[in-house]
């Protein structure tokens, strides 16, 4: 009887090794984002949003997670700042091994860039070095905002182009990131974007796609 318990603690404990180890070897990804990473307006969000797309894309040892918050700003003063929002606190207990950064479409509407866009690069930094605190030391990637078809609800295409994005790259330089290029990726194609602000499914499908293209390079690399 005592060997037959024996046996069996044996056998939970290997059982417990193999789903720690299983669970150790997934890659976690966590998308950070704004109502553009959400899916907001897409239809089926919860299959075409671009970070369900992504983990398709990359397959079953990747682990990734949908962090996107609508109206969500990285700027800490905006009007809704992601720093103070639950989904920060979340994706900080993910404990991520990958992180995308895509925000910054917000920050651009007046009462955020024009009170306190001075801020944004010292808050992207702050973020980026949130992130590489975490005892995983994630590989942490900035994504250009996606393009602005139409100036609505204060988001406008002026401030992306020449305050956001540049800001975005500087950061970006200076810290020895990958920049993943979602403006390119998704310009001159406004049939993806019915609203003017937010891409479509086959937009999201771009997105992640980009963004795939970028992670399984560096992966082989």
């Amino acid at each position: 009887m005592l060997f037959t318990v024996k046996q069996a603690f044996f056998s939970i404990f290997l059982l417990s090794s193999v789903i720690i180890s299983r669970a150790e070897s997934t890659i976690r990804i966590a998308c950070v984002g704004d109502s553009i990473t959400y899916g907001a307006t897409i239809r089926d969000r919860a299959n075409n949003c671009y970070p369900k797309v992504l983990g398709n894309l990359l397959g079953g040892n990747y682990t990734v997670r949908n962090f996107g918050v609508n109206g969500a700003t990285l700027l800490k003063n905006g009007d809704r700042p992601y720093w103070k929002l639950k989904a920060f606190n979340e994706v900080t207990k993910f404990n991520p091994n990958v992180v995308i950064v895509k925000l910054g479409t917000n920050d651009t509407k007046p009462q955020n860039w024009g009170k306190v866009g001075k801020e944004f690069e010292t808050d992207l930094r702050a973020m980026i070095a949130h992130f590489q605190k975490q005892q995983t030391k994630p590989a942490i990637y900035l994504c250009f905002p996606v393009p602005v078809y139409q100036t609505r609800w204060g988001i406008n295409e002026k401030t992306m182009k020449s305050a956001v994005i540049p800001v975005i790259l500087k950061v970006a330089k200076d810290t020895d990131l990958t920049v993943i290029d979602l403006y390119q990726a998704l310009s001159n194609k406004p049939e993806m974007f019915p609203d003017k602000i937010h891409p479509n499914a086959a937009g999201a499908r771009v997105m992640a796609t980009t963004i795939f293209s970028i992670l399984k390079r560096n992966t082989r690399s």
